[in-house]
């Protein structure tokens, strides 16, 4: 199996728009596997967001002295 991947809109419609260049490539007949990934904006996608924004930052001055040690 491979895998074509692109990004549409959606619009409440129970129909997903396929751009031409992904439809091109699409057999003409036989099974796909469809996998739908939708952006996650809830609270819990927030708060993990803000922790890996947290942890990502540069340590504090009065942590330093910890990077000397071996």
């Amino acid at each position: 199996m491979r895998a074509l991947e692109f990004t549409t809109n959606l619009s409440g419609d129970s129909v997903l728009s396929i751009p031409k260049e992904v439809a091109d490539q699409l057999p003409k007949e036989g099974r796909a596997r469809v996998l739908v990934l939708v952006d996650d904006d809830t609270e819990d996608a927030q708060w993990r967001r803000s922790a890996y924004e947290q942890f990502m930052r540069d340590d504090a001055p009065e942590d330093s002295v910890y990077d000397s040690y071996r």
